[in-house]
């Protein structure tokens, strides 16, 4: 074959032609060990914290130790293809989720990627994880109640919008429950969830997103699973990414509860990263920045002021939302004084208590009135709410006392056995089924009818039925009542006159029914 002089000045003026000058510049090193999900890389010198690399095979790698001479990565993904002598290329990127009104209703893993078969997330945009936690300036006071729907819970342990409140017991007691029945409660208002699964059965897990579905919550939720089967490095990130996904809602004047189910097992996921990074052991073999690790989180909760988009314009769009946080952790043999509840008891701004013995012995939920509290929650509180529940806990603390005594079968007094009566009334009162919360107005009556007396000379067997009987008359025959309590938040003396005369009529039908 004879080439023609023609042919190649053409295919030479093709390829000038066609020729990019620009130079393109990337950050690559080499593999130089690789196991256990961690992988360190030699040659990365301008790589950042916590920025994305990327491995062979489209698994990726989050850069969590920056040393003089290697990078130590946690893999998102397997390692079974990477191997020593890998080229590994710095993104430019830090680890990021996407976020909007898209993921609602959806199950997503902790890279924000869809779990639930449903097709791809419709993403408004995407976010980092770590961000940082409002400042004093750019937040305000808790003073909007955040209904639970739970009668123990918004009567003595209420909790505010932009709330941080611990729910701490043994396994098995009813935290998720409660967790849950708070966002079913929201339904129909204007709070937004988000559930985060950290070190949980898959099973668990569909449980809950089964429940939420038949309750029609899933519409305003968005589920962020890292079960037990995923990588330590997955369950570590979890948490931070549900956090961003509620942010871009609060940082636009929306409110937000989100749920961490547990923070326990996110210690431990953060103290298997860490010892395979090689980094310093601490007590019970954590690492020493675990309370950072729960406070950077925790301290994102927050109910921004009206004008915090002033402040940080880059930030906030606009401001007056709120992320309220429910974590969750599960203490062995009811030690609240372990090391990690007692970080995640300092850090937060309150605990709900729950108690095995009591949950056995059929209280639920099985809220210890004693050790539970809420820190700012009562100046969230509704006026009315707070009137009527005031004398609640003291009564309950007080039944507790004097059981401890009456078991042993000594004479007591007419005062003591009045006591007694109506502390064993109001236990019964404030037990309620799973899945099944109720309005504030309801629970208002509710308490209202147990701290006014009108339990005590009742059979402990019928308080459920006179509750719920109650419930249903004043709402067909007495609805200007409940209108007005719900209207004003309060209860001045004609509406207490109006209620009590109302519980009174009811109270002499149902004992001669």
């Amino acid at each position: 074959m004879k080439l023609q002089p023609s042919e190649v000045t053409a295919i030479l003026k093709k390829e000038i032609a066609s020729y990019d000058d620009s130079l393109q510049m990337e950050s690559v090193g080499s593999v130089i060990q690789v196991g256990d999900g961690v992988a360190r890389i030699h040659g990365l010198d301008n790589c950042m914290m916590s920025e994305l690399l990327q491995f062979p095979g489209d698994v990726r790698g989050v850069a969590l130790n920056l040393e003089q001479d290697n990078v130590g990565c946690v893999l998102l993904g397997s390692d079974q293809e990477i191997k020593e002598g890998d080229v590994v290329k710095s993104t430019g990127e830090i680890i990021s989720v996407p976020v909007g009104e898209g993921l609602l209703g959806r199950v997503v893993n902790a890279l924000g990627d869809p779990l639930d078969g449903k097709g791809p997330i419709q993403a408004a945009e995407r976010r980092p994880i770590e961000m940082p936690a409002p400042s004093v300036l750019e937040r305000q006071p808790v003073t909007e109640p955040l209904q639970t729907g739970i009668k123990a819970i918004d009567a003595m342990i209420p909790i505010g919008r932009g709330q941080r409140e611990l729910v701490i017991g043994d396994r098995q007691t009813g935290k998720t429950a409660i967790c849950i029945d708070a966002i079913i409660n929201q339904k129909g208002g204007d709070v937004l969830c988000v559930y985060v699964a950290v070190g949980q059965k898959q099973s668990t897990v569909k449980t809950v997103v089964a429940e939420l579905e038949k309750a029609g919550a899933m519409d305003y939720t968005i589920v962020v699973s890292a079960p037990a089967s995923d990588q330590a490095s997955m369950q570590y990130l979890a948490p931070f990414a549900g956090c961003s996904m509620g942010e871009y809602f609060r940082d636009r004047s929306k409110h937000v509860l989100i749920i961490y189910d547990d923070l326990y097992k996110h210690a431990l996921a953060w103290r298997q990263v860490s010892l395979l990074l090689r980094r310093p052991p601490g007590r019970e073999a954590f690492p020493g920045d675990v309370f950072n690790l729960h406070s950077r989180l925790l301290e994102r909760a927050a109910k921004l002021s009206d004008t915090a988009h002033e402040f940080n314009p880059d930030l906030y769009v606009s401001g007056g939302g709120s992320l309220t946080a429910l974590p969750i952790v599960e203490t062995q043999e009811a030690d609240v004084s372990a090391y990690i509840p007692t970080n995640v008891i300092s850090i937060t701004d309150g605990q709900i208590f729950l108690e095995t013995d009591l949950f056995n012995s059929g209280v639920r939920p099985a809220v210890n009135v004693g050790i539970s509290v809420s820190r700012v929650g009562g100046a969230a509180q509704r006026p009315a709410m707070k009137k009527t529940a005031g004398g609640l806990r003291i009564d309950l603390a007080q039944y507790r006392e004097l059981a401890a005594f009456a078991q042993f079968g000594s004479d007591l007094d007419e005062n003591t056995k009045r006591q007694l009566t109506r502390g064993e009334r109001l236990v019964e009162l404030l037990k309620q089924g799973q899945y099944q919360p109720m309005n504030v107005v309801d629970q208002i009556v509710s308490v209202f009818a147990g701290t006014a007396g009108f339990l005590d000379d009742l059979e402990v067997s019928r308080v459920r039925d006179f509750e719920k009987g109650l419930i249903e008359d004043l709402r067909a025959n007495h609805a200007g009542i409940l209108k007005t309590i719900d209207d004003t938040g309060k209860i001045d003396d004609d509406t207490k006159a109006a209620l009590t005369a109302a519980v009174k009529k009811f109270k002499e039908g149902f004992v001669q029914g």
